[in-house]
């Protein structure tokens, strides 16, 4: 049991540490590509573990895995080098500022998208059969391929799931289960009798490449109340289907962002209390529950907090990359009324009450899941 547990940390910490990596590494490569100078790229905090001047750049493996930093000339003090964050333009600053986040959320999009492609396409080849099915007693095998379903062309497993929908919702049932033929939206619970089964003319494709006709009938399921061919479909994971996963996955991250600003929404009208936060400790227990289920749980875990970490980091905040991007609009309408130093001290503020929030929320954590 105590091994599971130092794994869960493990787990979390090794998370953690590549999101901020990725994170970082927006800031650092866009730094370079726009003349900034970068003093140090560093994972972790704390002391130094392992260190390497490379050029004008130390790269440096910090003791705590708690995050790392992009440390570029004038970030936060005034310089006189021209190649200084202070002494760039606008533009450019801004471009340095939201690559952190936007690599976070094309991180998102990538795992998602291995998520789905893992998962695979399902695809109108029969695989096996349900045991209540009649369609195996009719003459349909595994390997067939399903090309039409009453004279209605298929395609793909989607299409013959339509198909099934639509002789569902002729006969007035609801419900179902789309690995078996999918489900009714929408009607009224059926009332009376109905038939036990509904009869189905199927045009399919052997592996001998020679069509023929099966018929068989669909059985109806009471717990699912609607009627179901009872056939369990191949799963394809195509080089079409990757470029597909992709676009899966960009939809994905795009229903959990929208997903996100709701609840920050809510924490902003007071609808949702700040003691609904999860920190570190959750964090850690929410990697726990999710290794127990396999890798691709971990993997949808990583890319929701690495949306988590692109949209929190883009929040107007002092300390925050939109804090610092709230500066540079205000520095373009007020020119240098506000100092580098007065803004390094309005951010420096910001981590403290950023450090503040955390300690609040990881003693609610601690509570929570250690405590009780």
């Amino acid at each position: 049991m105590w091994y599971n547990k130092v794994m869960f940390i493990v787990y979390a910490i090794i998370i953690f540490a590549f999101l901020i990596f990725v994170h970082e590494l927006g800031h650092f490569l866009t730094a370079r590509a726009v003349g900034i100078r970068v003093r140090e790229f560093a994972i972790g905090m704390g002391p130094k573990l392992l260190k390497k001047q490379k050029g004008e750049t130390l790269y440096s493996l910090r003791a705590f895995p708690i995050g790392g930093f992009c440390a570029m000339e004038g970030e936060d003090e005034d310089s006189d080098d021209p190649r200084a964050f202070n002494n760039r333009p606008i533009p450019a600053r801004a471009i340095v500022l939201v690559a952190g986040s936007l690599m976070n959320i094309l991180l998102a999009i990538v795992l998602l998208s291995i998520v789905v492609f893992s998962g695979g396409q399902p695809v109108p080849t029969v695989k096996e059969f349900t045991s209540e099915s009649h369609a195996a007693e009719a003459g349909l095998r595994p390997g067939d391929t399903v090309r039409s379903i009453n004279g209605e062309k298929v395609q793909s497993w989607q299409d013959l799931s339509g198909i099934v929908t639509s002789i569902n919702a002729q006969h007035g049932t609801l419900g179902g289960d789309a690995d078996s033929s999918v489900s009714i939206v929408g009607g009224d619970k059926p009332t009376g009798s109905l038939p036990e089964s509904v009869p189905l003319t199927l045009v399919v494709r052997g592996q001998d490449g020679k069509d023929r006709t099966v018929v068989t009938n669909m059985y109806f399921d009471p717990e699912a109340e609607n009627y179901k061919i009872g056939i369990i479909p191949k799963i394809s994971r195509s080089p079409g289907f990757a470029v597909k996963s992709i676009g899966y996955g960009a939809a994905a991250t795009w229903e959990m962002s929208k997903m996100m600003y709701g609840v920050l929404g809510q924490l902003v009208t007071g609808r949702t209390g700040i003691d609904q936060l999860t920190g570190p400790v959750g964090i850690v227990k929410t990697v726990g529950d999710a290794a127990k289920y396999g890798f691709i749980y971990i993997l949808q875990l990583a890319a929701l907090i690495s949306l988590n970490l692109g949209i929190v980091n883009l929040l107007p905040f002092p300390a925050l990359d939109g804090g610092r991007i709230l500066f540079l609009i205000i520095r373009l309408f007020t020119g240098k009324r506000i100092s580098d130093s007065v803004e390094g001290k309005i951010h420096l503020a910001g981590i403290l009450l950023l450090f503040g929030l955390m300690i609040f929320v990881t003693v609610l954590d601690v509570d929570r899941f250690i405590l009780q």
